[in-house]
């Protein structure tokens, strides 16, 4: 017997929790044709012994709606073992949108997702209107991994509603019929279901509120009917956290949810401090799923924050009118200008002077849990290394340490702002979290944030601190493993990936676990008109299989491109 691919004597992890073995995987025409023992051969073989070999991971919440168009390439995702996204989170991204809109969705993605919008004008072709006609383009590209889209509300309330929608009026009984209307199509043309946001820091680039931003109760409940009009699928939301707690916001989406007969996964975060919140809202999801509601929460297995740096949207002095002096210099001439005494003196004393268009610039001077961000990529650092920490051990402002410390490296020194997540300083929390059933690992917004975060190489450090490094509560390997693969596919609804089993779609990874490591984040320029992002690499992963055809080896990208528009939910194999 003949086979595309031939894996041969690896240690195979199913993708379910089961006890790891040795043995082969074939490939013939993108699905796995034979486990175990394989008699024949390979058009292709790679040699797995000693090595892990997995099913591909599914990364239930990125923002590549951009980045699928203009490149064959979803990296930094596709750098760490992904080989299936869904795009679409928040309720933000670029259809449906008529032409006298598109302004109006490229200030939303770049105040939300923090990218340039030169980078959107330069690099979107505008050629569809209908989340359909999106779809249709998504189909006709051919990148290195699979993409799947929720329906994003954002574009669906302004395009119904125009500037009404944009400025967040409430929608009418006509609108309402609209969205529902707009939202069975979506489904039946392939969207993986609806997403929406009610976050307050989400906002614009000109500091407004974001359309979906307290959407009304019966907006919720009306799209989703029009999912389940269309033939169902999961609901993907952003709970605000107000003062009250998770309850009312929640509430909402849950009611809708129930109402329609959909399945919701949201974002849930543990505050560092004060009373913790996260207790009530694993309460409310208990209570949602007794009553007959498939609720998942997505946690992040590290800390939730962002990179704070002189090349990147952040740092602590962005706001202070003597550092906007020489904020425009080349790096090499402002990190210059810094370490002269007079221009540190002057910077230092200053004070902001306006206010930032997203208030998560602030949270660049939260000294207490900023740390340094070395070679290791440590992300549980110790809170003795905080810039807080650091300074009163040096007897010094913690503005000063901060100031010296982004001098690091000539200026490329990159700060960890461990914001949440990091509850008492470790990631305990997180911990009990992820090994809950009602838990999905989620929110590497891959294609997004490109100036101020790079967390797309989550499962990477899942593997290698939770399941390999961490002195204590360390994930078993198939633990990890079902983790990135059998669970999101089954919250996303593909039902035909996520496992190594005879008929399943062949996405697979070949990994050496002991050698798994995970670079520093750098900064690129590899945008359209030369926009600057954030990326990040990782040494262990062997091989990385999409569809039977190898993607990468040994870090390196090949010419395969696989990767395919997944329209819809998708049955498990027969």
């Amino acid at each position: 017997m003949t086979y595309d691919l031939l894996i041969r004597n690896g240690t195979i992890v199913d993708g379910l929790g089961g006890e790891p073995y040795v043995g082969d995987v074939a490939v013939r025409d993108g699905v796995i044709a034979a486990v175990g023992a394989v008699n024949g051969s390979g058009t292709r073989e790679i040699d797995a012994t000693g090595l892990l070999v997995t099913p591909g991971f599914v990364d239930l919440h990125t923002h590549y709606d951009g980045q699928a168009i203009w490149s064959d390439r979803l990296n930094p995702s596709s750098a760490h073992g992904v080989t299936t996204v869904v795009m679409g989170n928040c309720g933000v991204g670029f259809a449906p949108c008529r032409h006298d809109d598109h302004d109006v969705l490229v200030d939303v993605m770049a105040g939300v997702e923090d990218i340039p919008g030169v980078v959107m004008t330069d690099g979107l072709p505008w050629s569809w209107e209908t989340f359909p006609q999106y779809l249709d383009a998504l189909d006709a590209g051919r990148r290195d991994i699979d993409v799947a889209a929720y329906l994003p509300h954002s574009p669906l309330r302004v395009y119904v509603m125009g500037e009404r929608g944009a400025n967040r009026e409430p929608a009418t009984a006509e609108d309402l019929a609209k969205m529902r209307a707009l939202a069975k199509e979506a489904i039946e043309a392939g969207a993986l279901g609806f997403a929406s946001s009610q976050l307050a820091t989400h906002r614009t680039d000109h500091g407004q509120q974001i359309p979906s931003y307290q959407a009304a109760d019966d907006e919720l409940l009306e799209i989703a009917r029009g999912i389940a009009d269309g033939g169902g699928g999961l609901i993907q939301f952003v709970p605000d956290l107000p003062a009250g707690g998770y309850q009312p916001v929640l509430q909402q989406v849950f009611d809708a949810a129930a109402d329609a007969g959909l399945p919701v996964t949201f974002t849930l975060i543990a505050m560092n401090a004060g009373d913790p919140t996260w207790p009530d809202a694993v309460t409310m999801i208990e209570k949602a799923n007794a009553n007959g509601t498939e609720v998942t929460a997505q946690v992040f297995p590290r800390p939730i924050g962002l990179m704070i740096g002189l090349e990147l949207t952040a740092n602590p002095f962005v706001l202070y009118p003597s550092y906007q002096e020489i904020a425009g210099l080349p790096l090499a001439e402002r990190v210059a200008q810094m370490r002269k005494p007079e221009v540190r003196e002057r910077i230092l004393a200053d004070k902001p002077g306006g206010e930032p268009a997203n208030p998560i610039i602030y949270m660049a001077q939260a000294f207490d849990w900023i740390f340094p961000l070395g070679e290791d990529a440590n992300y549980e650092p110790d809170p003795a290394n905080s810039i807080a920490a650091r300074a009163k051990a040096r007897g010094v402002s913690p503005l000063e340490e901060a100031y010296d410390r982004l001098l690091d490296d000539d200026g490329h020194a990159i700060l960890l702002g461990a914001l949440a997540n990091f509850e008492g300083g470790s990631l305990d929390t997180v911990g009990a979290l992820i090994r809950r059933d009602d838990v999905v690992l989620g929110l590497g917004d891959g294609g997004a944030h490109y100036g101020m975060i790079c967390d797309s190489s989550f499962p990477t450090y899942l593997l290698a601190h939770w399941a390999r490094d961490r002195a204590s509560g360390r994930l078993s390997v198939p633990d990890a493993i079902r983790e990135l693969t059998s669970v999101p596919a089954r919250v996303a609804g593909l039902a035909d990936r996520g496992r190594i089993a005879v008929g399943y779609k062949a996405d697979l990874n070949v990994i050496d676990h002991a050698g798994l490591r995970l670079h520093k984040p750098v900064v690129t320029y590899d945008l359209p008109a030369g926009g600057r992002r954030l990326d990040q690499t990782a040494d262990g992963y062997v091989a990385t299989v999409v569809s039977g055809e190898v993607i990468a080896q040994h870090g390196v990208p090949t010419d395969a491109r696989p990767g395919r528009l997944v329209r819809g939910r998708q049955p498990a194999p027969a």
